[in-house]
């Protein structure tokens, strides 16, 4: 009988996926493509898209394991370089490093009989194994999305995920697009070494400050979520904090925002609105068309450029699976808490989400959702069944906290964490049931 689980990728969702199944009884093999583990926070890696300054948007307790603190030394935002050693600790604590394989790409999974063939290429060649279940942990900020403009650019273009340090920005003129965290953070790098920066975006955003009232920002707004206060209470209090930290930012020149608080992914960044009060990154609308060396811009307005750096984002994909298995739909997978496909009882998908804060204390419920549909599957097929049921019935479900998210890519994933966590907790009980 086939009873082992692969898990794909040796992230942050994959070390979780591989604890919590072990933790639950699982025999385990993930397969990782890197020479180490750590995924997007291993800098320089080829799975890898952080650059040299990157650091966490959320603060250290909304971005530990619930059951692995971080230091206490960290910083309230760590540095990638201790994201990296935070994992490598984890991995070190709960006995992971014996369960990966690491330089092994996974080329394709298909299923067979009830089962899932994973055909790997690693250091010994290629090979297929057969597995009982397979949770897909690689993540989705690999594959860049790329935007398009009529004409010819003949500088030189670059994606985000092809940047590693301000290095490549010094002494020419660039056009950063996209306003993102990524793009913010690579307008700010670039007004620092840059003959001129240009900032181009389609809309304005809401602007929160790292730090409110002498905490981290995503601690003052838990705290609001905690306190329960109506969604239009914590709007007011949002446009108020920001009037008061960041102030008025069409008075910079950015754009107003055309949409509600908490209607977008957060925008953390102290220092954009810094440099463009400095003038050291002018903001542009949208860009209409290349010309040459020239830039122009939706307004009509020009400039010559030396590079155009997208910080536009990235695409999931998972090209070693038919898209059919993870119920596609509209550009994206259709997914019970984007995690239960509805084709399947032992396919998952772990860390396919854009938290509004961080991300690995959701991922840890995530696996364990994942551990515990399994062990319904295998002591209680009925409990499983029923639950499985239940979510391709609510497959479309969201958990934005009762906001609206702008329609866009970017938004695909994207959740509120305590409205997503209490869903986690109700999927955990139901598949507990009366054990």
């Amino acid at each position: 009988m086939i009873d082992r689980t692969c898990v794909i990728g040796a992230g942050s969702s994959g070390l979780a996926a591989i604890k919590n199944l072990r933790e639950y009884g699982f025999d385990v093999d993930c397969f990782e493509a890197a020479d180490d583990l750590g995924g997007n926070w291993n800098f320089g890696k080829p799975t890898s898209r952080v650059y040299r300054s990157t650091h966490m948007i959320s603060s250290k307790p909304f971005t530990q394991y619930p059951d692995f603190p971080m230091p206490d030394a960290y910083p309230d935002y760590p540095h990638h370089r201790q994201l990296l050693e935070y994992f490598r600790a984890y991995a070190r604590h709960f006995g992971l490093y014996e369960h990966i394989r690491f330089r092994t790409r996974v080329l394709r999974v298909e299923p067979y009989d009830g089962a899932w063939d994973v055909t790997v290429a690693g250091p010994d060649g290629e090979e297929t194994r057969r597995y009982a279940a397979v949770v897909i942990a690689n993540g989705h900020n690999w594959h860049p999305k790329y935007p398009e403009y009529p004409g010819e650019f003949t500088g030189e273009i670059l994606h985000s995920a092809q940047y590693k340090g301000p290095e490549v920005l010094a002494g020419k003129r660039v056009v950063v697009v996209g306003a993102g965290n990524t793009g913010c953070d690579i307008a700010v790098e670039s007004a620092q070494v840059a003959a001129e920066t240009y900032h181009s975006t389609r809309r304005g955003y809401w602007y929160v400050q790292k730090y409110n009232f002498g905490r981290p920002g995503d601690q003052v707004m838990d705290l609001m979520l905690a306190l329960r206060l109506p969604l239009r209470l914590r709007r007011a209090l949002y446009k108020a904090t920001a009037r008061l930290t960041v102030g008025d930012v069409t008075r910079f020149g950015l754009p107003k925002p055309d949409h509600e608080p908490f209607e977008t992914h957060p925008i953390i960044n102290t220092l954009l609105p810094y440099y463009v009060g400095q003038g050291d990154i002018v903001p542009k609308p949208d860009i209409a068309r290349f010309a040459g060396e020239k830039v122009v811009f939706a307004d009509g307005s020009q400039v010559t450029a030396d590079l155009v750096l997208y910080a536009t984002g990235y695409l999931a994909r998972f090209e070693f699976l038919d898209e059919k298995h993870l119920n596609w739909t509209d550009g994206r997978p259709r997914l019970y808490q984007h995690v239960f496909t509805p084709h399947h009882d032992n396919l998952f998908v772990a860390g396919l989400i854009q938290p509004d804060s961080g991300q690995f204390t959701l991922v840890h419920w995530q696996t364990v959702a994942i551990a515990e549909f399994l062990t319904a599957r295998r002591e209680r097929p009925e409990l499983a069944g029923r639950f499985l049921a239940y979510a391709r019935q609510h497959v479309t479900d969201v958990f934005s906290g009762g906001t609206r998210y702008k329609d866009s890519t970017r938004h695909y994933y994207e959740v509120a964490h305590q409205d997503y966590l209490r869903g986690l907790e109700r999927t955990i009980n139901r598949l507990r049931g009366a054990r």
